[in-house]
């Protein structure tokens, strides 16, 4: 038997991948089409508003803090330029910088 080369494509896998992206804009197109003739109330507005940053917190902070202090730091010169700014490049360039110079200063 021969090795797969690192292009080739099981019928599984690519299967796999298309049902993972039918189920997603089932759920994304599924929202919209329950919703498209409602206006949600005023609290689901809002709540709806700050659930994406809420969500990227809960994902990325565990292990930002499992990487350390100085991974923290970054994060946190990220958020701040973020704040400041409000250039999401201008922000992962300060935060990659901060740690990558605080791990060349400190190691």
């Amino acid at each position: 038997m021969t090795e797969p080369s690192l292009f080739t494509l099981r019928p599984e896998v690519l299967l796999a991948i298309l049902g993972m992206a039918a189920a997603t804009y089932a759920c994304r197109a599924g929202g919209y089409a329950v919703l498209r003739g409602r206006r949600p109330p005023r609290f689901v507005q809002a709540m709806l508003q700050h659930l994406p940053g809420c969500i990227f917190v809960a994902f990325i902070l565990p292990g930002v803090v499992a990487q350390g202090p100085l991974h923290l730091a970054g994060a946190a010169a990220a958020v701040l330029c973020m704040a400041l700014t409000r250039m999401l490049t201008l922000s992962i360039i300060v935060g990659v910088g901060v740690v990558w110079g605080l791990v060349a200063i400190l190691g």
